[in-house]
């Protein structure tokens, strides 16, 4: 049979009732009900890392669990983080007014999309493994503080054997077999945001992104809180139903990795890229999980024109409510960042106010992003360094990551490039360069100019 990840009921409770605990649903006796019914049933709690349990659950159980997942999806967060833009205006104090447009250098627009790709395929074959064995892998081929690419090279067996690489990215992301930028899913939501704003404009809508991913995405290309949302499309549910239809990863990264290009098509005006962002991500996320998209659109944006990190992150917090869990965590960890120059100890303070949460969660992740960036102060390799080096996501971390930096740099040094190839399922992208896309995306900005 087969077990298909991030999708079946019983594999979804768990998730549900972890995320009920981290949204302050957890205490409420309508949700401690639902847990010990879920376990005196014999549901089990949501695994740390994997996707689906090793075997189908009896069908009585599998009926349970969408019944109760219906019920907790039922029972408001009490937490001030709204999923509606008005909302999230009405609460956004610092919430930038709407700018003519800056055109920026190309070189920053190329800078972007390069930094986007190098800080993706540096994070990709580390990807799951904990931080404790990036380190090791690291410090045992001479990359650390990591300065370049992983390699196998030199690697002690007994390093190896105890922290394999990430086996669907190693055969295209090490130093001696990278050839090119290998496909993933980071990049593949870039290249789907470009094809939005090339077909339908500035006016684009959340159908108009779910029409785009039922016609260019490949089902198994996505993942979390992607995976449900896709699901619930095919079963005729509509935005913003689609977000939280038995989705317990709705606060997970996968809007905020979306966002980039709503920024970059928006130099100077991180509140209409916060705005295109918010439009994308209701299509699977709510709360946090958009917040966090505004977020990165909203940095994104202002990198295209900022000369410095500092502005970059403000711009970022000014479109988030200041009251959710996601400012909170930023506000933190840049503090951190900004007073030890180690970034071990940032790392270690993160993980100790975070590290409860999924390695893919966006509020950790969006801490250790904005951390990074302080932390390498306009230096590449310093900051996609610090995002891997962080251990969760490591990929999508250091994209976002590597998107500022290089944006904010105009261009990222010449051993960070590859091989200007993107490999990519999605229809008439497979081989296209990072150059046509920077090119493609200054049409954008030229058409849309205000």
């Amino acid at each position: 049979m087969i077990r298909l990840t991030w999708v079946q009921p019983e594999d979804l409770v768990g998730h549900e009732l972890r995320q009920a605990a981290e949204d302050g649903r957890g205490a409420l006796p309508e949700v401690t009900a639902v847990a010990a019914r879920w376990r005196a049933a014999g549901g089990h709690d949501a695994p740390p890392r994997a996707g689906a349990s090793p075997g189908p659950a009896p069908e009585e159980l599998r009926t349970l669990a969408g019944e109760l997942l219906d019920a907790l999806a039922a029972i408001p967060s009490p937490l001030p983080e709204p999923s509606e833009l008005e909302e999230i205006v009405a609460s956004s104090p610092d919430w930038p007014a709407s700018r003519p447009q800056i055109r920026p250098e190309p070189g920053r627009v190329r800078g972007a999309w390069w930094g986007r790709a190098a800080g993706c395929l540096l994070g990709k074959p580390v990807e799951k493994i904990p931080r404790e064995g990036i380190r090791a892998i690291a410090e045992a081929t001479g990359n650390w503080p990591i300065r370049g690419w992983f390699t196998a090279k030199g690697l002690p067996p007994e390093i190896a054997e105890r922290w394999p690489w990430n086996r669907r990215s190693a055969a295209t992301s090490l130093a001696e077999n990278i050839d090119g930028v290998p496909e993933d899913d980071d990049l593949n939501y870039a290249l789907l945001a470009l094809t939005v704003l090339e077909r339908h404009g500035p006016d684009f809508t959340t159908e108009d992104v779910a029409q785009t991913w039922l016609d260019a995405l490949p089902a198994g290309r996505v993942f979390t809180a992607e995976r449900a949302a896709y699901r619930n499309l095919l079963t005729g549910l509509e935005p913003p139903a689609t977000a939280v239809h038995r989705n317990p990863f709705r606060e997970w990264i996968g809007a905020l990795i979306r966002a980039d290009v709503y920024g970059w098509a928006n130099p100077g005006d991180p509140a209409t890229a916060a705005s295109w962002a918010w439009r994308d991500a209701r299509l699977s996320h709510t709360a946090n999980g958009i917040h966090g998209a505004m977020f990165a659109a909203a940095m994104c944006a202002q990198a295209l024109v900022a000369g410095s990190v500092g502005e970059v992150i403000e711009a970022g917090l000014s479109v988030v409510p200041p009251g959710s869990r996601l400012a909170e965590a930023v506000r933190q960890a840049v503090a951190d960042a900004a007073a030890e120059p180690d970034f071990e100890r940032v790392a270690d303070r993160l993980y100790a106010r975070h590290g409860h949460l999924h390695w893919v969660h966006t509020v950790n992740n969006a801490a250790l992003l904005a951390a990074a960036l302080v932390h390498g102060a306009g230096d590449f390799a310093a900051t996609v360094g610090a995002a891997v080096a962080g251990g969760w996501d490591t990929d999508s971390a250091a994209a976002t990551a590597g998107s500022i930096a290089g944006a904010l740099a105009g261009g990222v040094p010449e051993r960070w490039t590859t091989r200007d190839r993107v490999a990519s399922s999605l229809p008439g992208f497979d081989g296209v360069s990072i150059e046509s896309l920077a090119a493609r995306t200054l049409a954008l900005i030229e058409g849309g100019r205000r």
